[in-house]
């Protein structure tokens, strides 16, 4: 049996209630999600009591009152040959009684430590000074939250910068639910609202809201102030429910009953996320200007929430170009001010609110898990690879882009743009991705899809026997028809149509009846197609009518077309140029893949051998040691020129999955396997900006990979596309896991072999 790393969290953890423990449950689970078969991850709870029952991943405890508790750790620690790596939570209240000790215990541990400081202090005296430098000493690395603090660590702590490493605190990916029916469904209508929430204490100095509150009112009198969170557990054991009481009676002091609910709970993360995006604006006032970093501020600022803040470094490091969003401690005159300018102005909200998503993408859960995951892989002292988890397969986006007539080409976040109107394009390749569906879950409401789609391209078939592609919100065909090249739009139909009929026994016999009756009234006129995409996109569809129906006309035509792609291929290519064209641009490893299809049908030797040249050809372009990069959309990559970086599409690497699928089945070469999982993982992180592209909240798949940021609209040919990968992928598990248990092997024979040098 291979014996996987185990990496072990310092930290509080739940049933404890507070924000560390969250924070790392959160993380705990995030990489947990996005990693299969790389690490065992386990908690040494740190707690100053007994907790009544812990999770199953709690395998240790710390009692930080207690001082043998520190070497009782560090030794079970030691002990354990599988613990490759010690991540600390540190927070200075966690070791105060006993800094000495937790020191120690850095000393004592015989495996790399990574501390993730939760807080940086400016301009420590001789002690702090000391005490840091010591704990940082003892490390392999440091993580902070923001460049603030890494600032700090270089300049008043004078360390070394290459020793730190900014990972910003995790936030959840949200639905971007509509707000309006939010507010319905908590019985908020027709209110403004303006929250904060987070463990109740002193230090959040909500006073200052409810003092300039009067003044907001005046303004605003639909306005509604939501409290949400209970009161702090370390704060009720100190002093009860002093605090809280004293704002319910200035509540009612200021006469603001109505315009002030208390929800005096720990909300679950559901109720959380949801009372956030219904908020109109969200206010933290906390008093403290050494706050390095605020989880319930991340989590505001990720919902798209408008924050109006005080200068804590995090809040000026993410909001210093909005203006009015940073007010001065406790100053309830310029916060009302604050107040009544941004609820004035919608539209200013609205902008926040899109700025706030996309500044915040990158600190998903699922992003930071990736950089944590990098890190330990980094630090540990052992090897292991990253292998990422298979997600659920999740049609909500899809259901979500189509309506009664069909799919709507773009969406605006997740929200579908009905403006964008139809393409058959985007409906040819949705009809494709649901009979996949279908095959494998046998799931009824796909049928219901299928036909929706089906009927669509119906619709977009001309009494000439060609499609339109671009259709209206109102079912008009647009001038776009009219002005644009629609050869691929009309190889793409013919390849939905096609697969539909392949799927008889499958499928009901009338859907392969009305796909049979468009291919036999559109195959007039595919002689007279050139496009090399059309013609490639053409022979996959002829292939997989011949697959079901084997006519000797269908195998003409996969041969007429062959054969212009085989010429394509003696007139362009030489020996530093294996290609069709002058120039690689879309749906590069479409044409490869229609010559291979081209030689099952006919068994025509060079239709294979060219095929093989020419995508061993691209992926010699397209991959390299960090994984996949397909030809960039800035501007395609010509022969004997240097290509374009970045500007990567979703619908590009989807299709080099499909092909290599392909291609492993009829060589079966494992090289091709494992290109094709290292393919899928792209969308789950595994590219030069190390963030996902496939949401799993929604179902739905970004846009594209740009330079510096992720193109955070998930419209049809992205979410499409992916989902015809992922279910690519779902055929392939059992040698997938083979391939990792291999590999793991050979990793695990790597390091006994240097054990023995």
């Amino acid at each position: 049996m291979i014996m996987l790393p185990t990496i072990v969290f310092l930290t509080s953890y739940p049933p404890r209630e507070c924000g560390i423990a969250t924070f790392s449950q959160d993380l705990v689970q995030a990489l947990n999600r996005q990693f299969s078969q790389s690490f065992v991850l386990k908690i040494a709870a740190v707690e100053t009591e007994k907790a009544s029952s812990y999770p199953k991943e709690v395998a240790y405890s710390l009692n930080t009152n207690v001082k043998q508790s520190y070497s009782k750790l560090a030794a079970t620690l030691n002990a354990d040959a599988d613990i490759s790596l010690l991540v600390v939570q540190h927070e200075f209240g966690f070791y105060k009684q006993h800094t000495d000790d937790f020191l120690q215990l850095l000393e004592d541990v015989v495996i790399p430590v990574i501390v993730v400081f939760h807080t940086v202090l400016p301009g420590p005296n001789s002690s702090l000074l000391l005490e840091i430098r010591q704990i940082v000493a003892k490390s392999a690395g440091i993580v902070v939250m923001t460049e603030h603090a890494k600032q700090l660590l270089i300049q008043d702590y004078q360390l070394n910068p290459q020793k730190i490493t900014v990972i910003q605190h995790g936030t959840h990916l949200v639905k971007n639910a509509n707000k309006k029916q939010l507010k319905e469904k908590y019985g908020f209508a027709g209110r403004k609202i303006v929250s904060t929430f987070g463990l109740i204490s002193s230090g959040k100095n909500i006073e200052t809201t409810l003092n300039a509150l009067p003044a907001a009112i005046k303004k605003n009198p639909d306005l509604l102030f939501l409290i949400i969170g209970k009161t702090h557990p370390e704060v009720v054991k100190s002093e009860q429910e002093t605090y809280r009481n004293m704002l319910e009676n200035l509540t009612r002091e200021l006469k603001l009953e109505n315009h002030v609910k208390f929800i005096n709970q720990y909300v679950s993360l559901n109720d959380l996320l949801e009372y956030l995006q219904l908020t109109d604006l969200y206010l933290f006032t906390s008093k403290d200007p050494n706050q390095a970093v605020s989880g319930t501020f991340s989590y505001a600022l990720s919902c798209g929430c408008p924050i109006i803040s005080t200068p804590i470094p995090h809040a000026l490091e993410l909001l210093q170009d909005t203006p009015y969003t940073i007010v001065p401690f406790s100053d309830p005159v310029q916060l009302a001010l604050s107040i009544n300018h941004l609820l004035a102005d919608e539209k200013l909200r609205e902008q926040i609110h899109l700025d706030a998503l996309h500044r915040m993408a990158a600190t998903s859960w699922e992003n930071t898990a990736i950089r944590y995951a990098l890190l330990f892989q980094q630090t540990s002292d052992r090897s292991f690879s990253l292998e990422y988890r298979l997600p659920e397969i999740n049609l909500h986006h899809i259901q979500q882009l189509t309506t009664d007539f069909g799919m709507i080409q773009f969406s605006i976040l997740n929200q579908p743009d009905i403006e964008s109107g139809y393409t058959i394009d985007d409906n040819a390749r949705a009809l494709i991705a649901v009979c996949k569906h279908y095959a494998v879950t046998k799931d009824e409401s796909d049928l219901d899809l299928i036909r929706k789609y089906l009927t669509f391209m119906e619709f977009c078939l001309q009494p000439q026997g060609h499609f339109l592609n671009y259709v209206d919100k109102d079912k008009a065909f647009t001038g776009q028809n009219y002005e644009t090249n629609l050869s691929d739009s009309n190889g793409r139909a013919i390849w939905a149509f096609g697969y539909v009929a392949s799927m008889k026994g499958t499928l009901p016999i009338q859907l392969i009846h009305r796909a049979v009756v468009v291919l036999d009234e559109v195959s007039k006129r595919i002689p007279d197609m050139y496009s090399t995409r059309a013609m490639s996109f053409a022979i996959k569809g002829l292939y997989y009518y011949h697959s079901t129906f084997p006519l000797a006309s269908t195998r003409g035509l996969i041969r007429l077309l062959a054969d212009r792609l085989v010429q394509m291929y003696i007139h362009e290519s030489d020996k530093d140029w294996e290609w069709y064209e002058s120039y690689m641009t879309y749906a590069n490893s479409l044409v490869p893949e229609a010559l291979l299809c081209a030689f099952e049908v006919s068994n025509h030797e060079p239709y294979r051998n060219i095929a093989k040249i020419t995508f061993d050809f691209l992926l010699s372009h397209i991959y390299n040691e960090q994984g996949i990069k397909v030809i960039s959309n800035r501007g395609w990559m010509s022969k004997g020129e240097i290509p374009e970086n970045f500007g990567e599409q979703p619908i590009d690497v989807a299709y080099t999955i499909l092909a290599l699928s392909r291609f492993y089945d009829t060589f079966e070469q494992p090289d091709y396997l494992l290109k094709m999982e290292i393919g899928f993982n792209w969308f789950q992180g595994q590219n030069h900006l190390h963030r996902i592209v496939y949401n799993p909240c929604t179902g739905g798949c970004c846009d594209g990979l740009e330079e510096d940021h992720v193109n955070l609209n998930q419209g049809a040919e992205s979410t499409v596309s992916y989902l015809m990968a992922r279910l690519v992928l779902e055929g392939y598990r059992g040698e997938l896991l083979h391939m990792h248990q291999n590999k793991q092997l050979v990793l695990t024979l790597d390091e006994s072999s240097l054990l023995a040098s």
